[in-house]
């Protein structure tokens, strides 16, 4: 036990002290720590980083799911093409539009404009459309629209977008490949990626936790993985189970507690590695405790994104089952969370974008 408890307080420390300090196996060991006390060790060392490099408070972006339709097929995602029993919809520019404006009557500075995967000339130039209409509001925009090409990705940021979050998912290739149909291609997801960043995007990926088949070395991987693509932004979460997809079915039998955990600890790990980026406290976390994004900002994470896509629509884009706030609209969604930040010390940034640190020191330096 002295032996375990020295581990973790040397770890820890050189952790706080220097980014990328943390060996594949230093991950691998913090992501397997199981016990309360070492645990609220993890939290607070990661909450200490968080304060360190990206100040007290929390950046909010509204988010506007602005359609269900997807070309993909990904076995995990209740948006999935061959989902027949998702009611489909696509937001009109208008539509998007108002919801942008909503964003900034509610004090929030940036937006996230998120749909499924559609690659195609009419999509791409609906979206430029969007891009120049709301440019007038002076949003920082994240698009989370998926694999496109360099040209599409350089149009959009001649638009207006800033930022732009494509998942990985795993960085596990052999992981990644039971997760999708086979013309889903592990290498072309990072090729995206790296489009996004010679296109000058502010670059955001993530993965999902506790996948059939996934170990804590592949989680450390996918940490290390940030780092060697030096992304800005990370949006990661638990994976849920939808009924209706080839996944849940051999889903690992776990807890929602478990589940939770598994989230906490991959934002607490992934800020003691990367020190300075953003890292978002997914709605996800929300699916699993009533606190859980209050959870996810303790344990490290500096970004909130509160949904503010008109609350008929919200019932069909639902990735994952017990996706909460459905009915809640956008002003109460508001007052709730600057409430509920405020009973753990923490408040909402209005009126900030909310940049990351970790961009402005790659690109001014």
């Amino acid at each position: 036990m002295t032996l375990e408890l020295n581990r973790l307080d040397g770890t820890l420390a050189k952790a706080v002290e220097s980014a990328r300090a943390l060996s594949v196996d230093d991950m691998a060991f913090l992501l397997s720590l199981s016990e309360p006390e070492d645990l609220a060790r993890l939290y607070a060392a990661a909450r200490e980083v968080k304060l360190k490099c990206c100040g007290k408070g929390v950046s909010v972006r509204g988010l506007v799911e602005a359609g269900n339709i997807c070309a993909k097929d990904c076995f995990y995602c209740g948006i999935r093409k061959s989902n027949g029993a998702t009611a489909r919809y696509s937001l009109s520019a208008d539509e998007i539009v108002s919801a942008a404006k909503a964003a900034k009557s509610l004090g929030y500075a940036s937006l996230v404009v998120q749909s499924g995967e559609i690659e195609s000339e009419a999509h791409t130039q609906f979206i430029e459309e969007v891009l120049r209409r709301i440019a007038p509001l002076d949003l920082g925009v994240t698009l989370s629209l998926g694999e496109q090409t360099e040209p599409v990705y350089r149009r959009w940021r001649e638009a207006g977008a800033e930022r732009y979050l494509l998942r990985i998912e795993t960085s596990n290739p052999k992981l990644y490949a039971a997760l999708h149909p086979v013309e889903c291609s592990w290498e072309r997801r990072v090729e995206c990626l790296r489009a996004l960043r010679r296109t000058g995007y502010q670059v955001g990926t993530g993965v999902m936790c506790a996948l059939p088949g996934q170990t804590a070395e592949d989680l450390a991987h996918d940490i290390w993985f940030y780092g060697e693509m030096d992304v800005d932004m990370i949006g990661m979460g638990p994976y849920i189970p939808h009924p209706d997809t080839p996944l849940a079915a051999t889903a690992p039998a776990l807890s929602k507690a478990e589940r939770l955990q598994l989230g906490l600890k991959m934002i607490a790990v992934t800020r003691l590695y990367l020190h300075d980026v953003n890292i978002a406290a997914a709605t996800a976390l929300q699916a699993l405790a009533d606190d859980g994004r209050e959870q996810g900002v303790m344990a490290g994470a500096n970004v909130i994104m509160p949904n503010v896509t008109e609350t008929r629509y919200r019932r069909s884009y639902q990735l994952y089952e017990g996706k909460p706030c459905l009915d809640e609209q956008a002003s109460l969604c508001r007052h709730c969370l600057e409430y509920r930040l405020k009973t753990i010390g923490e408040e909402l940034l209005f009126g900030r974008r909310g940049d990351s640190p970790h961009f402005h020191r790659r690109t001014h330096t």
